[in-house]
């Protein structure tokens, strides 16, 4: 039986916040100077997404944040993730041309969560690369590293008299292997080579722009988002145990290896071998200040030789869904990992991100009710927690998300958000579990 996260004793100094993402929810696509991203070029590709949604509008975020940052004040939150986007400070992704429209955009929505006693964490990249850089090759390019520590200068030298905590990338693994190998997310290529340099030259631009926050925020505190999971074999073929294996490596290793170990793993180190120039280890595998983790189940691979690695994504056995959420959920193995992760890497670890999404409705009465995602936070919460008092060196929970929003190639959906956002009105709801989560952060 996991801990009731309500009654436990949490630390006085636990970090409670939601988390959102330029993309996802800010909208104003082409407005105060912007230039296109990479997704904005994938959402208007035939088939890609979901009902062909774009997030050109999303939860138009972008004109309502003083509205939502009352909300997140509202809700008791303590800390706001978000993430710049990229094309809407430098259209053309390089500093030859600086949107400051596009600056003062953050500086109201930091300055506004700061007024309201929220500390604002900042995320550099959550995946919408200038199209302008991809036009030069994007990530496959090794210019494109310094191309994104000239961006974190900008950033650190604009907010870091007011921002303290600075993430370079969210989710290195899903897109590198989601738009180099997978197509499921943008720039949706498919070619070998293309990902390991991606793969290679993401980790030098991390090291890179930690090398920038350092020197120019240097009381601030720095670190990276992993989505990390366990990969578990489909069956017991020999075949999906390697498929699982491979998974494991470019998943769970290709990214906090190398920047916080010195080294890939064994079978992409003898593949990315050829990229890699003298003293680039030294350069990925910078100090860092904390690990944030993004976890939602474990992967269930199995052995697909179409996709060029030889892998793909498998089901998760029927007998293990759980009929209050309506799918597979494992939150021991959630507590379990961040147990193993706080051994391996030796960093505090900040949950920034953890949810589930559904199809969440108005009733008659204006109340949107989700018992099903109480359900899952309070498990996962719960593992968290028992999780530190294995030993877990965990220092605060983001849930994913704040609002209902634009959801990649599912666009808009399924629902992860804490508050029901009607995308017709742009009218925000707190759902059940947003007043469930509020009531955890007071009494914590």
């Amino acid at each position: 039986m996991l801990i009731d996260p309500t009654k436990a004793q949490w630390p006085k100094d636990f970090v409670w916040g939601f988390s959102t993402s330029a993309y996802q929810v800010e909208g104003a696509a082409a407005e105060d100077g912007r230039g296109p991203s990479i997704w904005d070029v994938y959402c208007k590709m035939p088939t890609k997404v979901v009902n062909g949604d774009t997030g050109d509008v999303a939860c138009d975020h972008y004109h309502r944040y003083g509205e939502d940052i009352d909300l997140l004040k509202a809700l008791n939150s303590g800390a706001y993730r978000f993430s710049v986007s990229w094309p809407r400070v430098l259209p053309k992704g390089r500093i030859c041309q600086v949107n400051e429209k596009g600056l003062d955009f953050y500086d109201r929505v930091i300055d506004k969560t700061l007024a309201n006693g929220i500390t604002p964490w900042l995320c550099l990249y959550h995946w919408d690369l200038p199209q302008a850089l991809q036009e030069m090759g994007g990530w496959s390019n090794r210019d494109c590293a310094g191309w994104f520590a000239d961006y974190a200068a900008l950033i650190a030298r604009r907010y870091g008299d007011r921002v303290k905590h600075f993430a370079t990338f969210n989710e290195f693994c899903v897109f590198t292997l989601f738009g180099y190998s997978i197509p499921w997310a943008a720039p949706g290529i498919v070619d070998r080579d293309q990902h390991l340099r991606a793969i290679h030259h993401v980790n030098l631009a991390h090291g890179m722009g930690i090398d920038v926050l350092r020197s120019l925020v240097p009381d601030a505190k720095l670190g990276m988002i992993y989505n990390i999971q366990d990969v578990w074999p489909e069956s017991d073929k020999p075949e999906d145990k390697a498929a699982a294996e491979l998974l494991h490596e470019h998943w769970n290793l290709a990214f906090p290896d190398p920047q916080l170990l010195g080294h890939y793993p064994p079978q992409i180190g003898r593949a990315i071998e050829p990229y890699v120039q003298a003293g680039d280890m030294a350069r990925i595998s910078r100090p860092v200040d904390w690990l944030g983790l993004n976890h939602y189940g474990p992967i269930f691979a199995k052995a697909e030789p179409a996709n060029i690695w030889g892998f793909g994504w498998g089901d998760a056995p029927e007998k293990d869904n759980n009929p209050e959420i309506g799918w597979a959920i494992y939150p021991e193995a959630f507590g379990d990992l961040l147990v193993r992760l706080s051994k391996r890497y030796r960093l505090p670890i900040y949950v920034t991100e953890n949810g589930c999404g559904g199809e969440d409705k108005v009733a008659e009465d204006g109340s949107v009710d989700d018992p099903r995602r109480i359900t899952y936070l309070k498990l996962f919460i719960g593992a968290m927690k028992e999780a530190m008092e294995k030993g877990a060196d965990v220092r605060g929970y983001f849930v994913w998300s704040f609002l209902d929003n634009f959801e990649w190639g599912s666009g808009y959906g399924n629902r992860f958000g804490l508050v029901h956002v009607d995308f017709e009105t742009q009218k925000r709801t707190p759902k059940s579990s947003a007043r469930w989560y509020a009531d955890l952060i007071r009494k914590g």
